[in-house]
């Protein structure tokens, strides 16, 4: 009769510790969320709001919400760890590879685009946790489009806060040479367009991949759309990150800019216009020492030519 008792208390109990974790975060104002906190827990009482009201997991809203009330207190929350999810093995090559690739920016990211960074912990946490219950495919594909989407906006503004970065130390060299010569001071002005006015779209690649995600299909095809009668000649240079030799890295980034010039070529772009070449690891958007691996230079940047 005690063990009876026993096992009805607990699974009890358990829902009541769920719920209340689940009634405290439902009663925050996440509102116009400002610091990376702020923004982790906006999205965690959201994950944490869907399990509870519409899908009745409550295993899961007691994880996003026990992670919600942590950002709540300060913590840089990090995403699950992919052991901690029953994944199957077919499912689970794409999600560790997200999985390394967001711990490699995170500490460049919380500096640079922690709005975007908090996006891609907590779809990251939604993605892993809708591949483990592998039943409802429109919240798996939601989950890992928010995903990408997240982290090609940090790679974006990683690569664009090294132009502004190199940017401002050439306009600062001017200036120096100039009050060298004239002996008084000007006033610098930060350029951060490309000198030669080139329009350009840069598309992200896993490590060791040439395969192009969805998120990086449609960014593309929106820019091809965009500017398709604009101009009419394309060049695509491929690039890799610095992990592996030389020469395997400049057949790598070739392959990437074929992938993406198929894409130009199925969205009508005449093959005459389209040009593409390698360039291997030697020119990177983020400077990084020999044998590292760095998501924002696994890249394809397609420039449109006057």
């Amino acid at each position: 009769m005690n063990l009876l008792k026993l096992s009805l208390f607990i699974p009890l109990f358990f829902l009541m510790a769920c719920s209340a974790a689940y009634k405290q975060v439902k009663e925050i104002d996440a509102s116009n969320p400002k610091t990376f906190q702020q923004h982790l827990l906006n999205n965690y009482q959201q994950n944490a709001s869907f399990e509870a009201e519409e899908m009745h997991d409550w295993n899961s809203a007691k994880l996003y919400s026990e992670k919600a009330l942590r950002a709540l207190d300060g913590e840089n929350i990090y995403p699950e760890k992919i052991s901690y999810w029953k994944i199957p093995l077919n499912r689970v090559a794409d999600i560790k590879s997200g999985y390394n690739n967001l711990l490699s920016i995170y500490e460049e990211a919380i500096l640079i685009d922690p709005i975007n960074l908090a996006k891609a912990i907590s779809s990251l946490d939604c993605w892993s946790e809708q591949e483990e219950e592998k039943w409802q495919t429109w919240d798996i594909d939601k989950c890992k489009n928010d995903f990408h989407s997240a982290m090609h906006g940090i790679y974006e503004n990683i690569s664009s806060q090294k132009i502004l970065k190199e940017n401002t130390q050439e306009e600062n060299d001017k200036s120096d040479s100039i009050q060298e010569e004239e002996g008084e001071s000007s006033n610098v002005t930060i350029v951060t367009q490309n000198e030669k006015k080139e329009i350009m779209q840069i598309i992200y690649f896993d490590f060791d991949d040439s395969k192009l995600s969805e998120i990086s299909k449609n960014v593309l095809i929106n820019f091809l759309d965009k500017n398709k009668n604009n101009l009419s000649r394309y060049i695509i240079l491929g690039h890799t990150d610095t992990k592996g030799s030389k020469s395997y890295n400049l057949n790598l980034s070739l392959k990437r800019a074929e992938v993406v010039r198929e894409i130009l070529l199925i969205e009508g772009i005449k093959e005459k216009n389209v040009s593409i070449l390698g360039k291997g690891e030697e020119e990177t958007a983020v400077s990084t020492p020999d044998e590292t691996k760095h998501p924002a230079n696994r890249r394809a940047e397609v420039k449109i030519l006057n």
